[in-house]
This record gives C-alpha cells, structure tokens and sequence, in this order.
C-alpha cells in the first residue's frame, strides 16, 4: 500500500497527464480520475519514473519530479495490448477504452468478452456466440485498433469447434478461455489441437492463489476451477506445439511462484496485466522467463499496465519486446501481424 503523500502524489501525476498537452480529446474529468488515478500507481512504482526513492515522495519533492516528461517517454514505445475486453459488465465503453489507448499509445488491443464460471450462467452455445458478437462489433467500429479473440466454453465441443470457425472466418486471431474447464481437461484437447493447425494462442484465465493450510497454490484460489501454473505446465508438456498464454500476472497471487513453475516450457507465454503489480515484477519475470516470452496486457489496467513495464530495470531493446514485438511475431505465424 502507498503512504498517503504517495497517494497524493499519484494524483498529481494523473493531473499531469490529464493536462497535458498532447491529451487534446474532451473527457470527463470525474470519469477520469474515478478510472485511472489508483491504476496509475504504477508508474510511480520504480525510483528510474521519479528520480527518487519511494520514501521521498512526498509533496515538496514532486516539483523536481515534474520536470521528467514522463508522457513522452511513454509514447516513445509502440504498443499492443495482449490482453483486454470489450463488452463486460462494467467495463467502460469502447469510446473511452479508444480515448485511453490513444493517451498512451496503445496502437491494438487483444479483446475479448468472456465468461465466468462464477457469473451464474452456463455459458451455453447462444451465450457465447453473444459474447463473440460484442467483440465483431467493437472490430467493425475500429477495424484499425481491436484484435478480436473469441471465446468458448470447451463443455460444448462441437458448437465450440462451429464457433472458432465462425469467429476466426470474420477476422479473429486467437481463442481466450474462462474457467469453465481447466487448460488441461481432455474437454480441451480437440480446441487447442484446433489452435495448433490455425497457428494462433490460447490465452487462458489463470490463478495461483498464495493459499492456505499449506497447500501453496491447489487450494486457496477464490476460483477453485481456474487454471494454475500445473495446469498449464500439463498442456504445455501435452501440447509442445501449442501456444498458451498464462493471464495477468499482475492480477495478484503468486506470480513468482507462477514464474518458476513455467520457466522450462517455452511454449507458456504470460501478460503482465492487472491491477496489482508488484514494482519488482517485470524484472522478476524476465529472469525466469526470458524477454521473448513477455506480453505487455491492460486487462482494464492502462496506466499501471504500461507503468510497471516503464517503471523496470529493462533495457530499450527489451521493453520494445515487451510492448510490441513479442505478441506481434505470434500475430506473425498466422498472418496477422501489425505492420
């Protein structure tokens, strides 16, 4: 948690950018901050953002800050989002969502419209071919800015089957998946046999709860049908050709538990979306994971999504990996790749 003065001055800085000159769009300004102050945290994150350490950020200090630009270093850096939504409930309008990516450069985003297993619904074929339409709507709204991936629910393989086709024939570029089977249920196997001909990757919703009793990451997870770092490892040994990508590990729980249990299959590939990163945890990742197998994501996090990655002790070469490059060359095998 931040001190109060941090808080504050997280609030400054959201002030900077929501003034700043190139932020030319009307918005609203209770909308704005309402959205974005506490997930702007975490660009203060690292000493590298404010040429100070944590402990001194207080108000008098944040006139010397101010004078680091910090909206030109972020726009400095090409952008996908390798993990976002359009349509939850919720979530802001597709109007905003472009607004914010276009404050800080996101040039895609990955979009989706999933559902919980939690939600008390069944996700059932009509569902699910509902959810997929919200996300060919958003695409034919902004045909130059949304990557569309669709969903399914793996309990109904046939009409799952039917739908990828349906969805990837208008235009989608890979499959994201909830909690209604784990990665590594047989129900699967057929979806991501399917994804392995299509060239495409599965990002799957993940948890590694820090857990309870003991038990370290099997038991405790708020979502006890979610995939874990086990999970994925199984399909990856399955599956050696398949892509999967391990959700938001900025989403809270062990991420670096979750680091260490993937670093041996290079097929796993993680966003580092969320809302809860931790300052230490690009660079924690990239020691384990190597910078080749990093996506930048949102996850309706945008300004602490792209704050941790600036905030890191990466090199330029790196963070361009990271934010662009690596989930472009997956874009690339299937011929979907952002020019």
């Amino acid at each position: 948690m931040f001190a109060f003065d941090n808080i504050v001055n997280v609030l400054k800085t959201c002030e900077v950018v929501y003034k700043h000159k190139k932020m030319t769009k009307t918005v609203n300004r209770r909308k704005f901050f309402r959205n974005s102050a506490f997930s702007f945290a975490g660009i203060m994150l690292g000493s590298e953002i404010l040429g100070c350490k944590p402990d001194e950020l207080s108000p008098d200090r944040y006139s010397a800050s101010a004078s680091y630009n910090i909206m030109k270093e972020v726009m400095r850096y090409r952008k996908i989002s390798a993990h976002e939504h359009v349509g939850m409930p919720g979530w802001i309008t597709i109007e905003d969502q472009i607004d914010l990516a276009d404050r800080l450069g996101i040039e895609k985003l990955e979009v989706s419209r999933p559902m919980s297993a939690d939600s008390g619904t069944e996700a059932t074929p009509e569902e699910v071919q509902k959810c997929n339409d919200a996300v060919l709507n958003a695409m034919k709204q902004y045909p130059d800015r949304y990557l569309g991936s669709c969903f399914v629910n793996p309990v109904y393989g046939k009409e799952s089957l039917e739908e990828i086709k349906r969805c990837v024939d208008h235009g989608m570029i890979g499959l994201k998946v909830y909690n209604q089977v784990k990665i590594n249920d047989p129900l699967f196997y057929p979806i991501i046999e399917k994804f392995i001909d299509l060239k495409m990757i599965i990002l799957m919703h993940a948890g590694c709860a820090i857990g309870f009793g003991g038990k370290r990451t099997k038991y405790g997870n708020l979502q006890p049908n979610a995939s874990i770092p086990e999970d994925f490892v199984d399909a990856a040994k399955r599956y050696p050709e398949a892509m999967f990508q391990y959700a938001h590990t900025g989403g809270g729980g062990d991420w670096e538990y979750a680091c260490k249990a993937m670093k041996d299959y290079p097929n796993i590939y993680v966003d580092t979306s969320g809302s809860n990163n931790c300052g230490n945890m690009i660079d924690y990742a990239l020691k384990y994971l190597g910078e080749e197998r990093l996506f930048f994501g949102t996850d309706g996090s945008y300004y602490q999504g792209v704050g941790t990655i600036l905030a890191s002790n990466l090199n330029d070469t790196q963070k361009k990996k990271i934010y662009f490059e690596n989930f472009n060359n997956i874009l690339r095998k299937a011929g979907n790749h952002v020019n």
